[in-house]
């Protein structure tokens, strides 16, 4: 009776454990997504305050974007390119994307509004968002360590 008792407990425990594991996970992947569509929000935000249309949400654009957000959170660092890696317009293209103007920001911090005033707060990025050509964007957003790496890629589609 005891040893099956010993079963049972272990038995439990590690599905609890998987259950806990399961849950975090999600809570991880799902938490991301919000901070993707809370980096889209805030750039359509700013895009209005200044009289331009908002841009369209293209998920081509944001599996690109995820991709490299990926990528930065492996290296613990955000750039626009690392050795080995394609080109911001070939990562672009596999994904199936078909444009005529490109532009990207990256960042990492702890939050999407530290992410998105610090783009704001940055000639160049802020640039990327505002800039009238461009119709599209997709974001990614990756977690490592409690730091969050995002990339925003913008497009004026063909």
């Amino acid at each position: 009776m005891e040893k099956l008792t010993m079963r049972l407990t272990t038995r439990l425990a590690a599905v609890g454990m998987a259950g806990i594991m399961l849950c975090w996970m999600a809570y991880g992947e799902s938490f991301a997504l919000h901070m993707e569509r809370d980096l889209f929000a805030s750039v359509n935000q700013a895009r209005r305050a200044q009289g331009l249309p908002p841009l369209r949400w293209d998920e081509s654009l944001a599996a690109a974007a995820r991709r490299h957000a990926e990528v930065m959170a492996e290296h613990e660092s955000a750039q626009h390119g690392f050795a080995g890696e394609p080109s911001l317009s070939t990562r672009v293209k596999q994904a199936g994307v078909h444009f005529r103007w490109l532009a990207e920001n990256v960042f990492q911090g702890p939050s999407s509004q530290f992410i998105h005033t610090g783009f704001m707060q940055s000639p160049p990025h802020r640039a990327n968002i505002l800039d009238r050509d461009m119709d599209s964007i997709g974001v990614g957003v990756v977690e490592r360590d409690r730091q969050f790496f995002a990339v925003e890629d913008f497009a004026q589609a063909q």
